[in-house]
């Protein structure tokens, strides 16, 4: 159970780009689709969140004998973690890397939600196997809206 939201973590990391590109063809057709980050930057940054995962997992792993505490701290723990690093991915397919983490700070409360919902999403045994799939559909889709927020909230300036 400790591994399954590192081993998440690299799949997606490897195949979010192919999973957006269908998401935003499908659900976005009169959109432009994101631009595929370059195989060699998806990589470095897949690793570098497996081992985050993997240090946050850890943590929460200490906690696993406080009863109530374990659960919470799983939870709070991935869903931080997986939805900061699936919404920046999904986010730098149409902005610079900076650019998406400001963007992920501003919206930080909503995109920890939607890691909370990709979270127990994990915790559903051979549900979980699916998580690559679904955190990366819930991401476009979040980063999508959040577009449309950021271009309304500009215009009214």
């Amino acid at each position: 159970a400790l591994l399954i939201a590192p081993v998440t973590a690299v799949v997606a990391g490897l195949f979010l780009d192919d999973i957006a590109e269908v998401v935003e063809r499908t659900d976005y057709p009169g959109d432009p689709t994101g631009r595929a980050m370059p195989a060699l930057r998806s990589l470095v940054l897949s690793a570098r969140f497996l081992g985050v995962v993997i240090l946050g997992n850890i943590v929460a792993l200490l906690l696993l004998l406080v009863p109530g505490v374990n659960i919470a701290a799983f939870f709070i723990v991935n869903g931080y973690l997986l939805g900061r690093e699936f919404f920046e991915f999904a986010a730098m397919r149409f902005r610079g890397e900076e650019e998406a983490r400001a963007l992920r700070r501003h919206y930080a409360g909503t995109v920890f939600l939607a890691g909370l919902l990709i979270a127990a999403f994990l915790a559903v045994p051979l549900l979980n196997l699916l998580t690559p799939l679904f955190a990366a559909a819930v991401m476009v889709h979040l980063h999508k809206a959040i577009s449309v927020r950021e271009v309304a909230r500009s215009s009214r300036r």
